[in-house]
C-alpha cells in the first residue's frame, strides 16, 4: 500500500482547516497537492480544476438550488408558523409540551422545505423567545431546535440523499427518498423522549390539551403546505417527474402559497433569491471541490486500499458496519455533511456492498450519521445556527445536547442493523 499519497491528503487538509481556510478550499487545494505527488505541477492543477467542472456538469444536481430557493420561499412564506400551531394542537400538552412542538415542527418542516438550517433558523426564532418565557432553559431549547433541525436531511426531500445518489453512481433517488422516512420518523421520536423525560424532571410547564375542533383547524391551515408532500414526493415516486422536475414544481407551489398566504411579495423576492443564490454558491463549491479529492482518492487507488484493510480486520457484517459509523462520526465533526458523503461514499460502498448491503440502506446510514456531526464543533453548521439564534454559548449548550446525542446514536444503530427499517417503504412501491 502506497501511504505517501493519504499522508499528504490528510496532513494537508487538516492544517488548511486549522490555519482557517475555507473548507471548500481546503478541499481543492489538499487534492491538488495529493495528485503532485504522482504527476507533474500543471497536468495536477488542470486535472482538479477540470474534475471541479465536470463534477457540476449533472442534471441531477440542478435540484439542489431548485430546492434551497423553495426552501427559502417556505421559511418566508409563513409555512413554518402554521406547522408550529398545528404542532402545537398535537403535542403541546405532553410533557415538555413546547420541546415536543418544536421536534415534530422541524420533522414537518424538513419533509416540506428539506433544509436543516431553514428548520433550525424558523424553529428557533419562533419557539425559542416563547420557551424562555415558559420557563425553558434557553440551552434546552437550543439543544433541542439544534438536532430537530436534522430531521430535515432525512426525511425528504433531501438536497444530501440527492448528493449521496451522484457519489453513489446513480442509487434510485425516488428509493432513498422513500428509505429516509421511517429513520427520520423513528429520530424524531427518540428525541421527543429524551425531551420528555428531561423537561419532566426540570418540572417544565405543561400546555392545556387542544379540542378535536383546533387540531382540525389547525391542520386546514396547515394543508396547503403539508400538501407540497403529496405533489413532489407523490410525483417523484409515481414516475410522474424526475426529482430535478420536482424541485422546480416545489418552488412555484411554495411561491403560489406565499403569495396566498400574504407572507411574500413583489419586494421581497429579489433578497429570497439572493439568499438563495448565495446559498447554492456555497453548496456548489463544495461539491465542486469535493469531486475533485474524490477523483485524486480513486487516481491514487486509495479507496480500493482502504477497502482491502478494513475487509482483512474482519469479514462480518456486524463490526465492519460498527467500524465505519464511528469513522463516519470522527468525519462528522471535522467535516461539513456535502463533501463528507461526495469523498467517502466511494470509499465506503464498495466495502458495504461486497457485504451485501443495499447502497439505498447506506446512504441513510451515512445521511443520520453524518447529521450528528452537523450539532457538533468545530464544523457542526445547524450547532451554530442554533446556538446563535438563542443567543447562547456552545459551551452551555453540551450538557443538554448530550442525552439528545445519544438518542441520535441509537436511532442510528437501530437504522444500522435493521434493514428494514430503510427499505420497506421502497420495496412496497418496487423501488
Amino acid at each position: 500500500m502506497e501511504y505517501l499519497p493519504i499522508i499528504v491528503l490528510v496532513l494537508s487538509f487538516v492544517v488548511l482547516l486549522a490555519i482557517g481556510t475555507p473548507v471548500a478550499w481546503s478541499i481543492a487545494i489538499s487534492s491538488v497537492l495529493t495528485m503532485l505527488v504522482s504527476i507533474p505541477v500543471v497536468p495536477a492543477f488542470t486535472t482538479v480544476s477540470q474534475r471541479i467542472g465536470t463534477g457540476l456538469d449533472s442534471f441531477a444536481l440542478l435540484a439542489i438550488p431548485l430546492f434551497i430557493l423553495s426552501g427559502e420561499l417556505m421559511n418566508k412564506g409563513g409555512i413554518a408558523h402554521r406547522l408550529i400551531a398545528f404542532a402545537k394542537t398535537l403535542v403541546g400538552s405532553l410533557p415538555g409540551g413546547l420541546a415536543l412542538i418544536n421536534i415534530v415542527s422541524a420533522m414537518l418542516m424538513g419533509a416540506i422545505a428539506g433544509s436543516a438550517m431553514a428548520a433550525a433558523s424558523a424553529m428557533g426564532s419562533i419557539l425559542g423567545p416563547e420557551m424562555e418565557k415558559e420557563g425553558y432553559s434557553r440551552e434546552f431549547g437550543a439543544a433541542v431546535n439544534i438536532t430537530a433541525a436534522t430531521t430535515g436531511l432525512i426525511i425528504p426531500p433531501s438536497n444530501v440523499l440527492i448528493v449521496y445518489s451522484l457519489a453513489s453512481g446513480g442509487a434510485s433517488i425516488a428509493a432513498l427518498f422513500l428509505a429516509g422516512y421511517i429513520p427520520g420518523i423513528l429520530t424524531g421520536l427518540f428525541l421527543m423522549i429524551i425531551a420528555s423525560f428531561w423537561a419532566k424532571k426540570k418540572g417544565y410547564k405543561v400546555g392545556k390539551r387542544s379540542t378535536l375542533k383546533e387540531v382540525f383547524k389547525t391542520f386546514v391551515d396547515a394543508l396547503p403546505s403539508l400538501f407540497m408532500l403529496v405533489v413532489v414526493i407523490g410525483g417523484i415516486v409515481a414516475g410522474v417527474f424526475t426529482a430535478t422536475e420536482a424541485s422546480a414544481i416545489a418552488v412555484l407551489y411554495s411561491m403560489l402559497l406565499g403569495f396566498f398566504y400574504k407572507e411574500i411579495s413583489l419586494p421581497r423576492l429579489p433578497k429570497i433569491l439572493l439568499d438563495s443564490a448565495s446559498t447554492t454558491a456555497i453548496v456548489m463549491l463544495l461539491i465542486g471541490a469535493s469531486m475533485s479529492m474524490s477523483w485524486a482518492l480513486s487516481y491514487e487507488n486509495i479507496p480500493q486500499e482502504i477497502s482491502s484493510g478494513l475487509l482483512g480486520i474482519s469479514d462480518n457484517k456486524i463490526v465492519i458496519l460498527l467500524i465505519i459509523n464511528l469513522l463516519l462520526l470522527f468525519v462528522g465533526i471535522f467535516m461539513d455533511m456535502t463533501p463528507a458523503v461526495l469523498i467517502f461514499t466511494p470509499i465506503f460502498l464498495p466495502v458495504v456492498t461486497k457485504l451485501g448491503l443495499d447502497p439505498v440502506h447506506f446512504g441513510i446510514i451515512m445521511v443520520l450519521n453524518l447529521c450528528i456531526g452537523l450539532c457538533t464543533p468545530p464544523v457542526g453548521s445547524v450547532l451554530f445556527v442554533g446556538v446563535g439564534i438563542a443567543n447562547t454559548t456552545i459551551e452551555k449548550v453540551i450538557k443538554p445536547l448530550l442525552p439528545l446525542f445519544i438518542a441520535m446514536v441509537i436511532a442510528l444503530l437501530l437504522v444500522t442493523y435493521i434493514p428494514a427499517l430503510s427499505l420497506w417503504l421502497p420495496s412496497l412501491f418496487d423501488l
